[in-house]
């Protein structure tokens, strides 16, 4: 049996990859972390000149400390003018009047509160702090250049592990995996890396889109891996092969072994007289070095994989496995003559 798989090309990418942009605008005064090091979350990245929003902040304080005397004076104002009522001193207006002012000062009093609390935000946001814990990029400006507010991209943080892989495959690749993939469906995720290995760590997928690309006739996939290695970087090229069941009642024999004519696709096989004899077969797709084959075998049957060249049909042959070496000739050698 073979595993039922695909390979497709795929690229890596941070599992979080955030944007570090300041919330206030003002002069950076300081960088404080390493570039390209690890960072955690909370921990401070940059300082931007607070003194504009300590500024801002005791105005606001001093405008909260006027409201909240106003909002004294209207309230005692509206208790004497409740006695004068009551005693019939003064107009039912007046009275209405002061009721008014004092509502209209606390309502006052809320804003300069909000006020406060949106200084004392801004006033936060001069200390730059990493959003999630991942690796730092490139410092994107200079210490004392003017930043403005949500626009200028200090730097970036990657998050790498887990690592997440994004790959597609085509109509005719689900075809072969039995149709639209989905986390259910994926038995195994495998790696290939750039030089040829295999990724230590099997993944996971963790999303499969719901339709194919109408532009690309293809099923966007992506898989979860975990990194904490950090052996994988994103942005890097691998190959994802990802595995659906196996299959049963084929076979695998190298590609060297495969000759194409115009009897279509054939191997030599050993007979039980030990010479080599032509068998067609059908072959499905590639498993790395190897066809697979879908017809022309049976279980025992011994394949021939070298020396194809000084091959012929009934060719008396020396059978053994790959990488060993042929038996011992039995037969008598001839004398030599001299």
């Amino acid at each position: 049996s073979v595993p039922i798989s695909a390979e497709a090309v795929a690229q890596t990418e941070g599992a979080k990859e955030v944007e570090i942009r300041p919330r206030v605008g003002g002069i950076l005064l300081k960088r404080l972390y390493e570039e390209g090091a690890e960072v955690k979350v909370g921990q401070p990245l940059f300082l931007i000149d607070p003194v504009p929003y300590q500024n801002a902040l005791a105005q606001a304080k001093a405008q909260l400390a006027e409201q909240r005397a106003r909002v004294g004076q209207t309230e005692r104002e509206e208790n004497r003018l409740r006695d004068l009522l009551e005693a019939q001193a003064i107009s039912q207006r007046e009275y209405d009047n002061a009721v008014s002012e004092s509502a209209i000062t606390r309502a006052g009093l809320q804003q300069a509160e909000v006020r406060v609390r949106d200084a004392e935000l801004n006033l936060s946001y001069t200390n730059v702090a990493a959003p999630v814990s991942g690796i730092s990029g490139r410092f994107r400006f200079s210490v004392g250049a003017l930043v403005e507010a949500n626009s200028s991209l200090l730097t970036t943080i990657v998050q790498l592990s887990p690592i997440w892989v994004r790959f597609s495959l085509s109509d005719n690749e689900l075809a072969q995996l039995g149709g639209p993939l989905n986390e259910q469906r994926v038995q195994e995720i495998t790696l290939i890396l750039p030089d040829g290995k295999e990724y230590e760590k099997k993944g996971e997928l963790n999303f499969a889109a719901s339709q194919i690309d109408p532009l690309l006739g293809t099923q966007q996939l992506r898989a979860e891996f975990d990194n904490s290695n950090q052996r994988l970087l994103p942005g890097q090229f691998v190959r994802a092969r990802v595995v659906t069941g196996q299959q049963d009642g084929v076979f695998l024999v190298p590609q060297v072994a495969v000759q194409i004519s115009d009897m279509g696709k054939t191997v030599y096989v050993v007979n039980e007289k030990n010479e080599a004899a032509i068998r067609p077969v059908v072959t499905g797709r590639w498993i790395g070095k190897d066809w697979v084959i879908l017809d022309g075998l049976k279980a025992r049957d011994k394949v021939i994989v070298d020396n194809l060249i000084k091959l012929r049909p009934g060719t008396v042959v020396s059978p053994h496995a790959p990488g060993e070496a042929p038996a011992a000739s039995t037969q008598p050698q001839p004398e030599k003559q001299t």
